[in-house]
């Protein structure tokens, strides 16, 4: 349990207040990569194309589990995180530049699950 708390306050010690750059956190926790909120349009497109010229996006078409909210961020986060868990899940898998964050939280909802 400590060990979680740790790396939970960590974490968010180093968003804050860190460079910016995505942190893994270590231990064995499952990771997910997601969509940084401040993240504009442009990049959250760009990440959408180029992940899904690289793995199975299927999951964001419509009638999909993952297509509502039918938004950029939230497609962008699955596209993000379907890349990362596919390419390794190391921080660089979700840089995007710069526009990925690394989560310790599973961002799944309703039938939408992130792997």
């Amino acid at each position: 349990m400590a060990k979680v708390a740790f790396s939970l306050i960590f974490l968010l010690l180093s968003l804050a207040f860190g460079s910016g750059a995505p942190v893994t956190v270590v231990n064995g926790q499952k990771t997910w990569c997601v969509a940084k909120p401040s993240s504009d349009q442009a990049t959250l497109l760009a990440n959408i194309n180029y992940a899904c010229s690289q793995v199975d996006c299927k999951i964001l078409q419509k009638g999909g589990p993952c297509f509502y909210p039918d938004d950029l961020p939230n497609h962008a986060s699955v596209a993000m995180n379907l890349y990362y868990q596919s390419h390794g899940k190391n921080h660089w898998n979700c840089d995007f530049r710069n526009s990925g964050l690394v989560v310790v939280s599973d961002p799944s909802y309703s039938n939408c699950i992130y792997a």
